[in-house]
């Protein structure tokens, strides 16, 4: 009997000690409704610092190995005069893609010719020498344009838009607590993101008639918005 009793205490025990561990673990009701989720944004504008300018050839022929041979030529003296005033940071120069791709004709199946095309990209902060280079690269036309912020401007104006809309959140959050009845609020939960800066397209066919008249291109950076959102949930006390 003594036995039966010990082991009937024990079991009490135990589920006592269970229903105290669940009950410190749950959270209480009251924190549950007294949960408020809201958000809040702020924007930055800051003119695009970084012009990429991607400028192409193409040669057509009836030999895969001239086209190849001639757009290579191409290619390669644009290269050259563009490494001539390549400047780090402010004017890179990279080459970009390189195809040979049959042509077939209009009712056979039959390869009549190859087409080729390369690339040669410009990159970089001084916007006017690039734009002055691509006019004056005669072998290539310009093909693509767009701009983008640099890592340290971006960096800059996402930190000052997150501090702007983490302010707007604290406020809102201390606003909405007082109107509900309380005295104030702590924060449970938050995510902080931000959006990517779209660029502005430059007119083609203005680009390349200007590339062909061997002026500067003409460009226009306008400016970038980096938005910054804030979402989370805060705790009202009372």
């Amino acid at each position: 009997m003594a036995r039966t009793n010990t082991i009937a205490w024990i079991s009490g025990a135990a589920l006592a000690a269970c229903s105290a561990a669940h009950a410190q673990s749950a959270a209480p009701a009251w924190q549950v409704n007294d949960t408020l989720t809201l958000s809040a944004a702020a924007s930055q504008e800051v003119p695009f610092d970084v012009l990429t300018m991607t400028l192409s050839a193409t040669r057509e022929g009836t030999d895969a190995a001239a086209v190849q041979a001639q757009l290579r030529q191409a290619i390669d003296a644009a290269l050259v005069e563009a490494r001539k005033v390549h400047r780090p940071g402010q004017l890179d120069v990279r080459s970009g893609g390189f195809s040979l791709s049959p042509r077939y004709g209009p009712k056979s199946v039959a390869i009549a010719g190859w087409v080729g095309h390369g690339e040669v990209v410009l990159e970089g902060r001084d916007m006017s020498a690039i734009a002055q280079l691509a006019g004056r690269l005669g072998t290539l036309t310009v093909a693509r344009v767009g701009y983008s912020l640099a890592r340290d401007t971006r960096e800059r104006v996402e930190s000052d838009a997150a501090a702007q809309a983490i302010a707007k959140f604290r406020a809102r959050a201390a606003d909405y607590a007082k109107l509900f009845g309380y005295a104030g609020y702590a924060v449970r939960e938050v995510n902080v993101g931000s959006s990517e800066p779209i660029s502005p397209p430059l007119p083609r066919m203005r680009a390349m008639a200007a590339a062909v008249a061997s002026e500067p291109i003409p460009v226009e950076a306008g400016k970038a918005s980096v938005t910054v959102q804030v979402n989370g949930s805060v705790l009202m006390t009372r």
